[in-house]
């Protein structure tokens, strides 16, 4: 079973949608028993950094992805969902993360923000998430990102004015900056491998 986490924050039926698509159970739930015990677990994310840290802070979201990277079971971070996993993030005022990725989120190096639309993403070596779909494109809604690779993981970036973190693997996190819930096949296949990599 496929837990999403409702915090808040999100689009979580779209989410909801796009994760039983792939052939699973999913369940919508704010139960920190039931979120840590799911096979996998969605953290969605949408709006400003310190706002959605501030609700999984709240939710208990954060000893929940705790305790289950300390399990070994495997979370996946979408939007500002990923962003929160880095230590800081600098949208509208600087917040202090869940810190489990080296780095901060800053503003995207471009004159038109936010970064609405489908970009290609350039997929690291030895990626699980991206196989069959690893020069495809993602939609994107965001202003912030984090730009710097992160040590002994598997980085994914994409570029808009300047380069930035796409996605993040380690052996039990993945993130990804753009929603695969409203990428189209490409993002169907990619939470697909994610659902098989369980």
């Amino acid at each position: 079973m496929i837990a999403i986490l409702d915090y808040g924050s999100g689009n979580l039926r779209s989410a909801e949608r796009a994760f039983a698509a792939a052939g699973v159970d999913v369940l919508v739930t704010r139960d920190a028993v039931v979120a840590a015990e799911a096979e996998g677990l969605v953290v969605p994310g949408v709006g400003a950094y310190a706002a959605c840290m501030n609700q999984l802070v709240a939710a208990g979201g954060d000893q929940i992805i705790k305790n289950r990277i300390a399990a070994g079971k495997k979370t996946l971070g979408i939007c500002v969902g990923m962003q929160i996993f880095f230590e800081t993030g600098t949208e509208k005022e600087s917040a202090t993360g869940l810190g489990l990725f080296a780095g901060a989120v800053t503003a995207i190096d471009n004159p038109v923000l936010p970064h609405i639309g489908w970009n290609t993403v350039v997929a690291g070596e030895g990626s699980t998430l991206f196989q069959g779909v690893e020069n495809e494109s993602f939609y994107f809604v965001h202003s912030y990102a984090a730009h710097q690779p992160v040590a002994g993981v598997i980085n994914t970036f994409a570029e808009y004015g300047d380069r930035f973190l796409a996605a993040v693997e380690t052996d039990l996190v993945s993130t990804t900056q753009f929603h695969p819930e409203k990428s189209g096949a490409a993002g169907a296949r990619l939470i697909k491998n994610w659902v098989e990599s369980l």
